[in-house]
């Protein structure tokens, strides 16, 4: 497994705090136009995605790339996470990852 440039678990108020560092995040697809898709962060909060998404998108996608804004990320690797996710769950394991047990995470 690369550790060299690990991607940090983000919802789109810890992205701000990363800004041109490589993230990941799953995000529920709101809308693809071309090449942005708008996704509602699993803290309820809207992202913008830019890049070459899959064709068929599912409802929820895991992106990794670089935070590009607070607002935004510019995805190198897309994946359909199906139509149901717990959003709430992977919510608090991003405050984990950010918070008390940051740590553990690469």
């Amino acid at each position: 497994m690369d550790t060299s440039n690990p991607a940090v678990f983000v919802n789109a108020e810890l992205l701000r705090l990363y800004v041109g560092r490589r993230v990941r995040a799953v995000i529920q697809v709101l809308r693809s136009d071309g090449g942005v898709v708008t996704g509602k962060s699993t803290d309820d909060n809207q992202i913008l995605v830019k890049g070459s998404p899959p064709s068929p998108l599912s409802k929820f996608v895991e992106v990794v790339g670089i935070a590009d804004s607070e607002k935004s990320i510019h995805a190198e690797l897309w994946t359909n996470f199906g139509d149901t996710f717990e959003t709430h769950t992977y919510n608090q394991l991003c405050q984990l990852a950010n918070g008390e047990f940051k740590h553990l995470f690469l």
